[in-house]
């Protein structure tokens, strides 16, 4: 009977819960490719690696051309801002990616049309295409960090006059 109430008094095994182990943080980017850029590369329509001037605004008039332009204010070939952040949700990843509208929208009357966002598109390929051959190479389009920087903000501390590479204090 001893032997039973003993039985009876026996504590369960302690149970441990052990939490994964904390992910490895991984090495900040410092390639990187604007949301614009990411859309000039998809407008790569001979398969060539390269996208030409013309390309690049074929490729734009057909986003545009899919975007309701009638929900967005009706205005015949015209888009307002909240048009074109749902062009941007869909075409560049974000509603709030660069360009912006009011950089598109050159003539300040708070509608997009297709000339204005090609105008911009048109502008973006001059500055990216670095080597001026008329076509952007998957190279002209990334861009180059030159500190880590993380959602935190830049990774290396920065030197007093506000160049990186100092002790932190």
């Amino acid at each position: 009977m001893m032997l039973f109430a003993l039985a009876l008094l026996q504590v369960a095994p302690e149970i441990v819960v052990v939490a994964p182990p904390k992910a490895t943080p991984q090495t900040p980017a410092t390639i990187v490719v604007e949301p614009a850029a990411m859309f000039a590369a998809a407008c790569d329509a001979d398969a060539d690696a390269l996208v030409t001037r013309a390309e690049l605004s074929a490729c734009v008039a057909r986003s545009f051309a899919g975007t309701d332009t009638a929900a967005s204010g009706g205005a015949s070939g015209s888009i307002g801002y909240l048009g074109y952040s749902d062009w941007a949700l869909r075409w560049l990843g974000d509603r709030t990616a660069l360009p912006a509208p009011y950089d598109v929208d050159r003539d300040g009357d708070n509608r997009i049309t297709l000339v204005e966002l090609q105008g911009q598109f048109a502008r973006l390929f001059s500055r990216w295409d670095v080597n001026r051959d008329g076509a952007l190479s998957r190279a002209e389009l990334l861009t180059f960090k030159t500190r880590p920087i993380d959602a935190n903000g830049p990774t290396t501390p920065v030197r007093p006059g506000g160049k990186p590479g100092g002790k932190p204090k």
